[in-house]
């Protein structure tokens, strides 16, 4: 099986005075504004580093709710939010860390049960196996 998803981004300017959009294939984004302000301040519109960090906490959460049936389990809920770090490095930039951090409630699993699953989530989930930063888990059941 091979599955193919398409976004896409439209810029005009330089880097400071400059803007774009972004969009998505399934029209979940259309022309979302994005741009330096939004990227390296606290302006409007959405960046690159918090729509990886949506794909990554998406991923990672199905993973694991993969995981935990294969293993007898089902989810009530299940939270995850990913810190994302963009660091500058010499000259350029780079993402250094993702922090994923997850609350859980899942019946009938002990804590070094859900730490094992999670955690072979984390190194297993497609978006992890894509990145070269560091890739930490705070997994809690609520």
């Amino acid at each position: 099986m091979k599955i193919n998803r398409s976004a896409s981004a439209v810029w005009s300017g330089g880097l400071k005075d400059g803007g774009g959009s972004i969009s998505t294939q399934s029209g979940a984004l259309k022309e979302h504004p994005f741009g330096f302000g939004s990227r390296f301040e606290n302006g409007k519109g959405t960046n690159p580093e918090e729509l990886i960090g949506a794909g990554h906490a998406g991923c990672f959460t199905m993973a694991l709710s993969l995981i935990l049936e294969k293993a007898g389990f089902k989810a009530e809920r299940m939270e995850t939010k990913a810190v994302v770090t963009l660091a500058q490095e010499g000259e350029g930039f780079s993402i250094t860390t993702v922090a994923l951090t997850l609350r859980a409630k899942i019946p009938q699993i002990d804590a070094a049960k859900f730490q094992e699953l999670a955690g072979t989530a984390k190194a297993n989930c497609p978006v992890s196996k894509l990145f070269k930063a560091e890739i930490t888990l705070d997994a809690q059941l609520t």
